[in-house]
Order: structure tokens, then sequence, then C-alpha cells
């Protein structure tokens, strides 16, 4: 409640100072002394609620970063993509020795390619395939590879002799090798296999027509022989050796 003040005159009396105003005056200062009173009484609650506010933000922030990771996680378990197979390399072919190149190109002229060379009928002598090549062109597509005249030579001391030839028939020192066609061939597919134990088998197809190639018309095989120490040619198992004949109007096969 309002306290009022009591005052002196000059002549010493008490008087009772302005009623209105000392009310007046103790109403403001009530007012006044209230104000920081009720603004203490609302902080607690904003403070309280900011930081309710806060802890909710953390809370939402940690599960975001929760699930974030697990979709990582999830991710990462995947196995990743394998790169494609790389194809190996051929490996380089070793260069041919110019002598064996030479004797290649006595045998058969300037045109000559060695394909194939060592010891290839497993004697422990040098031995190389070499052949006239026809050169792919738009008129030659055929596949494998197409010669017109080939041969096996061997190594002798140092002189090099031929052991079997192939141009419009197969012979050998001996004759005509057995499954030769009695007419003239014009060109060869000539494949062959490498045995680590049997040496060299050749394969030659007699291309039929214009250069064609037949698929009736089967490969003959030939392989080096050690009983009589020549190729020869073998039968349709390609098991058996078969022997020669010394003329085309007397061939047939003999099975050795």
């Amino acid at each position: 409640m309002p306290s009022c003040v009591y005052g002196k005159s000059h002549g010493g009396d008490k008087f009772l100072m302005d009623e209105t105003r000392n009310t007046s005056d103790c109403a403001t200062n009530a007012r006044v002394s209230t104000v920081p009173f009720e603004t203490s009484a609302k902080r607690p609650r904003s403070d309280f609620c900011l930081a309710f506010t806060r802890r909710n933000f953390l809370r939402i922030a940690a599960c975001s970063l929760a699930i974030t990771a697990l979709m990582l996680s999830g991710c990462g378990d995947e196995p990743a993509p394998k790169p494609a197979a790389e194809t190996p390399a051929t490996p380089a072919q070793p260069a041919v020795p110019e002598e064996m190149q030479a004797a290649a190109q006595n045998l058969l002229g300037k045109e000559t390619q060695v394909l194939v060379f060592g010891d290839l009928a497993k004697t422990g002598k040098q031995q190389f395939l070499a052949a006239n090549v026809v050169p792919k062109t738009p008129k030659n597509q055929l596949p494998g590879t197409i010669v017109t005249r080939a041969v096996v030579a061997e190594k002798t001391g140092d002189q090099w002799s031929e052991l079997l030839r192939c141009d419009e028939y197969l012979k050998n020192s001996k004759g005509y090798l057995a499954l030769t066609p009695l007419a003239p061939v014009a060109g060869w597919r000539v494949q062959y296999d490498q045995d680590p134990v049997k040496g060299i088998q050749l394969y030659f197809t007699a291309l039929t027509g214009a250069g064609a190639s037949d698929p009736h018309v089967l490969p003959i095989g030939i392989a080096w022989n050690p009983a009589t120490k020549r190729y020869q040619s073998l039968d349709r198992t390609y098991e058996h050796f078969l022997l020669e004949t010394p003329s085309l109007s007397t061939a047939r096969s003999v099975l050795r």
C-alpha cells in the first residue's frame, strides 16, 4: 500500500503532502518496480522452449546422419564391378635366321615365307616349313593360310635338304604321297599342330575349282614317321602311316 510523507512548514507545523501527487508517485514507483519482476518471471519459460527446440534439432540431425551412414555403408557392401578380362597378348614370333631364310628362298624363290621352324620332327635336327603364301586380297578371302607351293627342309651339317614338297601334288623322296589327288592342285590350305612328343603334324586341303574351298574335301594329314625316317601321309583316322607310290597312274593308299 503506498505510503505518504509528512512535512514541516517554516513555522514548525506538520502538514500532509498532496495526497493525489503522492498516490500517483507511489503507483508509478510500483509499476516501475514490477517490470523487472514480470520480465524475470517470463524468462525461465522462454529459456526452456529454446533449450527444447535445440535438443529436438540435434536429435533430428543425429538421426539424419545415422540414416545417411547406413545408406552409404549399404552401398559400400555391393561388390565393385570387375574390369573386363584382358585378352592375353600373343607372344612375338622369333625372327627367322638369315641362313634359314636364304635356304628357303633357294628352294622356292624370293617370294618365300618361313611359316615355322625348329626341331619340328623331334629328331634333334633343325627343320623349317616354308611356302609361297597367297596374300589376302578382295579376290582371296579364304580362311587360313593359302599356299601354291610349300617345302619342309632339314639341315644336315652345313647343307639343307628337302624332305617334303607340296606343289601340284604331295611328294617326298620316295614318290607321291598316298591320298594325293590325281588331278593337279593349284592351291592348298595349310595348317599344322605341334606335339611336344611326336612333333609337327601337317594338314593340306586341296582347293577345288577357281580356288574355292569344298567342305567335302578332307585335309590330308602328314607327319614324321620315325620308322621310315621321312614324312608320310596318314589315313583318315590320322593314326596310321600310308606308303608312297612312285607314279600317279598306280596311286593308291597302302596301310602300313
